[in-house]
């Protein structure tokens, strides 16, 4: 029993290290004056909180439409359910510089839905709005398929006793169901801001500038090098994983509670 667990302990040790390392690797071969200067240039920083809000918009409009899709999934049967549950997984799988340009034939200024917008003056091509359509077709499925999770945890009979007791459908869901399913449903969207966050290739095709923190690297990187890039890289990493730990440290609380 010991070597097994010392087996399973060592190969799970050797994949924590080969996501660590780099990440270590880089933060501490930064040089703190450096990380200062760059953080306060105007353009590293606005690309930096460009990213953090298209990422926030995204999760949140998804959010409305895709909890409830999520709940449908978890509750119901209908013809073609599994090829719902295919086209959510989609964008997992399609490369991303090809999700853009899918994205550019449906939402360009050229074709239907991007001159319908555009007549209402919402134009997707080069704009933060872009940026957040290209982020949420890639990150959706993180948020649809945890919150499918979570509803799928739920025992239904306590949704069919609230029914008998007189409850709506609707109430039982506000009241009973997503009550019960916050925390993957939580888990999801963060999964999905930090999926959109880390986004570049279907940004860089629909909406290059304004520029995203990832293609401000890609960009520094081609022109002047790792030398320039790497800071900035750096920076968004540092300010990931204190959002990503404040964000832990808050649920576990709750969990406690």
């Amino acid at each position: 029993m010991r070597s097994f667990g010392t087996v399973l302990f060592g190969l799970g040790f050797i994949l924590v290290l080969f996501v660590a390392m780099p990440l270590v690797r880089m933060i501490l071969a930064a040089d703190p004056a450096v990380l200062k200067g760059v953080l306060a240039e105007t353009r590293v920083y606005q690309s930096i909180l460009l990213t953090l809000r298209a990422a926030l918009w995204a999760t949140l409009l998804c959010a409305v439409c895709g909890v409830p899709l999520a709940y449908i999934l978890a509750r119901r049967q209908f013809p073609g359910k599994s090829l719902v549950e295919g086209i959510i997984d989609l964008p997992i799988m399609i490369p991303h510089t090809a999700a853009g340009i899918a994205l550019l034939m449906v939402y360009g200024k050229s074709f239907l839905l991007g001159r319908l917008f555009s007549r209402l003056g919402v134009g997707f091509v080069g704009t933060e709005a872009g940026i957040s359509l290209a982020m949420a077709f890639v990150s959706v499925p993180f948020l649809v398929n945890s919150a499918k999770d979570g509803f799928l945890a739920i025992d239904p009979r306590l949704e069919r006793v609230a029914r008998t007791l007189g409850a709506s459908p609707w109430r039982v869901f506000l009241k009973v169901s997503l009550p019960l399913a916050w925390r993957s449903i939580l888990s999801g969207a963060i999964m999905m801001w930090a999926r959109g966050i880390s986004e570049f290739g279907a940004v860089v095709v629909l909406a290059y500038h304004p520029m995203t923190a990832p293609v401000l690297i890609w960009e520094r990187f081609g022109a002047y090098g790792l030398k320039y890039a790497r800071p900035v890289a750096v920076v968004l990493i540092l300010i990931c994983l204190i959002i990503f730990f404040v964000l832990r440290a808050l649920s576990a609380k709750q969990e406690e509670n």
